[in-house]
């Protein structure tokens, strides 16, 4: 009868040994895993996009302050058009978010009667802004763009602190964190340009 018993104490004991090693080999497992997860994150937003907040309204109605965007982090093309996420040291001591305008080479001229931009001859459709540029800021125009800036501007024309102004003035493409690709916050309204 001893015998038996010993051998069903001996038989329990592997059996509550591999019960605690499955318990520590699911969390070993899980921390691994998450591990992995926050890695991957951390390359993502490295390099591939990056999140950026939206602070005051000078690029209403397109984008309104508190909104969240996934920015490109790959270096890439900047077309005019897109919207850019500005690191250049400026009077404001904060990075900015505008609309590249023109680039390096482009001739900007703005009638501030008309409210109209135009770049090489051509007058911009601008469906994405708030009312016709009237502000003027410190620049004579036509201006040309010298190579490798960029001609930026809020889409909130008459409340933007932007390329017409020398507190601003003509951006190094260096200094481009990102175009701006979608809208993370709030949920549901993706798009960041509706009117494409």
């Amino acid at each position: 009868m001893r015998r038996k018993e010993e051998y069903e104490f001996s038989f329990k004991e592997p059996e509550f040994a591999a019960e605690k090693k499955g318990v520590w080999a699911f969390i070993y497992d899980w921390m691994d895993s998450l591990i992995y997860a926050v890695i991957l994150l951390l390359l993502v937003f490295t390099f591939l996009f990056r999140v950026v907040g939206v602070s005051g309204s000078s690029m209403n109605p397109t984008l309104n302050n508190g909104d969240w965007l996934t920015v490109s982090a790959v270096p890439g093309e900047i077309s005019v058009g897109d919207i850019v996420v500005i690191t250049q040291p400026n009077s404001l001591n904060e990075p900015l978010i505008k609309r590249v305008i023109a680039k390096g080479g482009d001739t900007v001229d703005i009638d501030f009667l008309e409210g109209t931009v135009t770049v090489n001859g051509q007058v911009l459709s601008e469906p994405y802004i708030a009312e016709a540029t009237q502000t003027m800021g410190d620049y004579v125009y036509p201006q040309v763009v010298p190579e490798g800036m960029l001609f930026v501007m809020g889409d909130n024309r008459n409340n933007s602190v932007d390329s017409r102004s020398r507190a601003i003035g003509f951006i190094d493409e260096r200094y481009v964190l990102g175009v701006a690709q979608v809208r993370i916050y709030p949920f549901g309204d993706w798009k960041i340009d509706d009117y494409e």
